[in-house]
């Protein structure tokens, strides 16, 4: 599994590094959307994107909708990883092509069990 994960956190993407090297991944990195969209282009084939919503530059909702207007990435599997709770940001993340959405804070078995749901390891 090829997975990019997107934070301003630096812990954050620490945490979800190791969360996805633990099942086999391999994880790329970036630090807003923006550089993310950057990384995709560099990266070739990504199995999935894990992105933060609250990032300077280009949030985690401007990449959703950036990655799917991308015919190149428009399939790629997206997870919102965030603090935002209320179901009307939840709605909104999935309406624009977020595939999984997951609240922090999150346990490793979380994060496991939504790749799975998107049929990664």
């Amino acid at each position: 599994m090829k997975a990019l994960v997107i934070d301003d956190s630096k812990a954050m993407r620490i945490i979800l590094k190791q969360i996805i090297q633990a099942v086999g991944g391999t994880v790329e990195e970036a630090g807003n959307g923006q550089e993310g969209m950057d990384k995709l282009k560099s990266m070739g084939q990504t199995d999935v994107v894990l992105v933060d919503w609250n990032m300077p530059v280009m949030n985690g909702l401007e990449f959703v909708r950036a990655i799917r207007s991308d015919p190149t990435h428009r399939k790629t599997p997206v997870m919102m990883v965030t603090t935002e709770t209320e179901a009307s940001q939840m709605g909104k993340a999935l309406a624009a092509g977020a595939n999984e959405y997951v609240m922090k804070p999150f346990t490793k078995d979380v994060i496991q069990a939504k790749l799975k749901l998107l049929g990664i390891k």
